[in-house]
């Protein structure tokens, strides 16, 4: 009796935690802070919004390094006093460029110094007495093509945070196309606007002449004069009027901009306020490139390096703000401020990560952080290939077709259960009614999204629920037909369908993880769904119907229980 005590309560709060997750998508719950506020969202296939394929200008990109490469190089040249003519950079989006020279001399000083300094990124194609032809590494391109798409789903990322759109799905297609998928958003042509427009990237002393206390109280109060806050405004808005009303309250050429915290969901939720300089004059068209690198300990940090002219006013600054912070700051988002430690004077830096975390963690940001930097550095040009707008009508319709289906296809098979098992045909009922509001409230407690595809794999889970059942009731019949006393039946029962019910949920789990590892957009939803489905049959079909058979056998004394 004591192990069915502890399963009893176990239980009890199971479903407690059920309701409270459920609860959210059907009262109103902000009253109570403490309560858990996510709710269920809808996918663009039930809501509507706008569904855009966007083709990125990676080869243009890929061009604009050749070109940025050449100038490099040609100050490199300068200072080693290697004479050469000119650069051929006519095939520079296959990441292929010459150095034109006047002698078999001058062309053996290139190739030494490529050698040298570029061995593991540009390879010699060929040299004689007029010309070397250099290309990059295959392995260097696809790793800059990749980082290309990468930036550029961060910048779009950015742009849609503008908006509020929850679960936005963006991803990459192909080898340049990246889909768009935003429930729910009704401004398509905005939308378009602002995943069109460059990215904005600044490099920003800042600055303490307020304390983060002051900053605060000043925040706070011109939040209250102004009735608005980043819960009702979007934050380019947000840090637009902000500032205006600061102005003459912070110190002159100084602009307040944040940076969301690190277990913050949104800027909302977590927004740390930082006082910058407005006049250092170090922007992102001067970044050559940044990317992952390692320290001499193996620990990951962030290589910058900037272009002769950045190179130079990067000296200035970090010579002049020695000791202090620079954020690096992206669409007026501050992703990281790191400390300047020393003068820099030749335009390469790094950006050494805190000791405080795992490796993987250290990575994870350092990897963020350089495909920030390149988003503002080299912004690639997106061309829209396709445009789909879903009404929310049309996803009202096919919700409600959907979940006309399904409760029919429930129903029916409830009603089955009645008939065929009788009084274990009521408890298979429970199970399944509690098995789908089970995986509402895991998909609303991960903030996930309903899709269409979502509400076929909340079918099918009623349908390998029933088999479990089917099993476990056959056992009980079998074992009841043997003889066996009512609280051996059930005991046997559910200890010899167990084998078989893991066995098919495995299978499932299997095909599950499968679909969500190399699926995308509907089929990952509808994976999620089902892996989500495969707990809640485990918790609502076999542990809470035995849960519910074992009380009413031993709490309550049920000697009879048709089968």
């Amino acid at each position: 009796m004591d192990g069915l005590r502890t399963r009893t309560w176990l239980a009890v709060l199971a479903l407690g935690a059920v309701f409270a997750f459920v609860a959210p998508n059907l009262i109103d719950v902000s009253r109570f802070s403490w309560w858990p506020a996510t709710k269920l969202n809808y996918g663009l296939d039930i809501q509507g919004g706008l569904h855009l394929v966007m083709g990125v200008d990676v080869d243009g990109v890929v061009a604009t390094s050749v070109v940025r490469q050449t100038q490099a190089l040609k100050a490199e040249f300068d200072k080693e006093n290697i004479t050469i003519k000119d650069f051929n950079t006519s095939r520079a989006k296959e990441g292929q460029f010459t150095v034109e020279v006047n002698s078999s001399e001058d062309s053996k000083k290139v190739e030494a110094l490529i050698q040298k300094n570029y061995g593991t990124s540009l390879q010699i194609i060929s040299s004689n007495a007029s010309a070397v032809e250099l290309k990059y590494f295959e392995a260097v391109l696809l790793e800059q093509k990749q980082n290309v798409i990468g930036q550029a789903i961060e910048t779009i990322r950015n742009r849609i945070d503008e908006f509020g759109v929850a679960e936005p799905s963006i991803t990459q297609q192909g080898a340049d196309r990246i889909l768009v998928q935003l429930p729910g958003m009704a401004d398509a042509e905005k939308a378009k606007q602002l995943i069109n427009t460059t990215a904005r990237l600044d490099f920003m002393i800042v600055s303490y002449e307020k304390s983060p206390e002051e900053l605060r109280k000043l925040i706070a109060d011109a939040e209250k004069a102004g009735g608005y806050s980043l819960a009702n405004l979007k934050y380019s808005e947000y840090v637009t009027k902000l500032n205006a009303d600061l102005a003459g309250k912070i110190p002159a050429k100084t602009a307040v901009y944040f940076e969301k915290n690190d277990n913050a969901k949104s800027m909302e939720a977590g927004a740390q306020p930082f006082l910058l300089k407005t006049d250092t004059d170090l922007s992102g068209d001067l970044l050559d490139n940044a990317a992952v690198s390692f320290d001499q300990y193996g620990a990951p940090e962030v290589s910058l390096r900037f272009n002769p002219i950045g190179a130079n006013k990067f000296s200035t600054l970090t010579e002049t703000h020695t000791g202090e912070q620079m954020a690096v700051v992206l669409d007026k988002v501050i992703k990281t401020a790191p400390k300047i430690n020393t003068k820099i004077p030749n335009g390469q830096a790094v950006i050494t990560l805190g000791q405080s975390t795992n490796r993987d963690t250290q990575l994870n940001e350092a990897k963020f952080i350089a495909t920030a930097l390149r988003a503002g550095a080299l912004p690639a040009s997106l061309e829209q290939l396709e445009e789909r707008r879903v009404g929310p009508s049309l996803g009202k319709d096919a919700l409600k077709k959907a979940e006309m289906a399904s409760m029919i296809g429930a129903g029916l098979v409830i009603l089955f259960m009645l008939v065929y098992y009788k009084s274990m045909g009521f408890v298979t009922a429970f199970g399944l009614m509690l098995n789908v509001v089970s995986i509402i409230a895991i998909l609303g407690s991960l903030g996930a999204s309903l899709t269409l595809p979502g509400i076929a794999g909340i079918a099918l889970t009623v349908g390998f629920a029933v088999d479990a059942n089917v099993l476990i009731n056959e056992r009980i019949k079998e074992e009841i037909l043997k003889g066996s006393s009512l609280k051996a039946a059930f005991a046997e029962g559910y200890h010899k369908a167990m084998s078989a019910i893991i066995d098919s949920n495995v299978i499932v789990a299997s095909t599950g993880l499968i679909l969500l590892y190399f699926g995308t957009g509907p089929v990952r939803g509808f994976a999620v769904t089902l892996l989500a489905g495969i707990v809640t049959t485990i918790f609502a079909n076999v542990f809470i119907s035995k849960v519910i058979v074992d009380n009413l056998v031993h709490r309550f004394g049920v000697k009879k229980f048709s089968v």
